[in-house]
This record gives C-alpha cells, sequence and structure tokens, in this order.
C-alpha cells in the first residue's frame, strides 16, 4: 500500500476480532514508530509492547477513554523521557505506527497519555523507570468491521494560502 493510500484510508479503530497479531508484525510497527522525525536528533522514546490479555484488560479498564484495549490483540505504550521536545517526539513516533498498522491491514486507536489522571497508574503497571512520560497507548488488532475513515473537513474547508 502506498502512503497516501495508509493516510487516507486510517481510521480509529475500537472492535477487533479475537485474533493474535504475530511479533513480526508488532515489531514492524514499532520500528516505524522508531523511525520518526525527532527534535535534536534525541530519540527520547521508549516502546512498551503488551500482549497478555489480563494486562490489556486491566490497562482497559485503567484508561477511562479506551477501555476497548481490553479487546485488543496488543497495545503499544509510548513512553518518553522528559526533554523538551518529548510531546513532540512522542506523537510522532505515535502517528508514525498509527500509518504502519493501516498499511499493513491491522487496526488501531490512539488513546491518549499525556496530561490524563491515570498516566501513574499506568506507568506503575508497566515498570516505567522514573523520568518517563507517558504519551500514548495504542491498541491494535486485526478490525472487526471494514475500516472506514470519516473525515468531514474537505481540504477547500481548511486550506488556507498566504494568509488565514
Amino acid at each position: 500500500m502506498e502512503t497516501f493510500d495508509s493516510i487516507e484510508r486510517r481510521a480509529s479503530v475500537r472492535g477487533y476480532q479475537s485474533k493474535a497479531v504475530s511479533k513480526e508484525l508488532l515489531e514492524r510497527v514499532v520500528d516505524a514508530g522508531r523511525r520518526a522525525p525527532t527534535a535534536r536528533g534525541e530519540e527520547p522514546w521508549e516502546f512498551v509492547v503488551i500482549v497478555n490479555k489480563e494486562t490489556l484488560k486491566e490497562l482497559g479498564g485503567i484508561a477511562n477513554s479506551g477501555s476497548f484495549i481490553k479487546d485488543a490483540a496488543a497495545c503499544i505504550a509510548i513512553f518518553c523521557r522528559d526533554t523538551k521536545y518529548y510531546l513532540e517526539d512522542g506523537c510522532a513516533a505515535t502517528e508514525n505506527i498509527l500509518i504502519a498498522a493501516q498499511d499493513l491491514g491491522l487496526g488501531a486507536c490512539w488513546v491518549a497519555g499525556d496530561k490524563k489522571p491515570y498516566i501513574g497508574e499506568v506507568s506503575r503497571l508497566l515498570a516505567a523507570p522514573q523520568g518517563s512520560r507517558l504519551i500514548s497507548l495504542i491498541s491494535l488488532g486485526w478490525p472487526a468491521e471494514k475500516i472506514k475513515q470519516n473525515k468531514t473537513r474537505q481540504l477547500r474547508d481548511v486550506l488556507h494560502w498566504e494568509r488565514f
């Protein structure tokens, strides 16, 4: 699949088949995250891949906006060292993972991390080192339904030339 095709087709998926995702595919999407742009070349990210059903269930209970994590085949938690641009770097890695997942036919959903009340509990559950910042939780799995992007605003609605 071409990059633009993946971007055009990517949508948040919250319903998953009860089918495992191979370690190879999980490593490929994390590798895409690792290759994201990073401020000052710091690469502050660390990726925790969770496939244990009990841990996924616990994460789904902790992250109130991500209860569907419990039904996913996997979840990738993205943490960054507390650098000046940790949030931008971690978000770039998150977006790369979402696009790579779409390219491979996987469904994924970005569940917010930074500034959410549950970050401490998630960090403790995943034994994150002191000073790590939770950027995102990404649920992953084989979609239960066909993925359909529902963007309501068109390019002409958001694009401005020279001035706002």
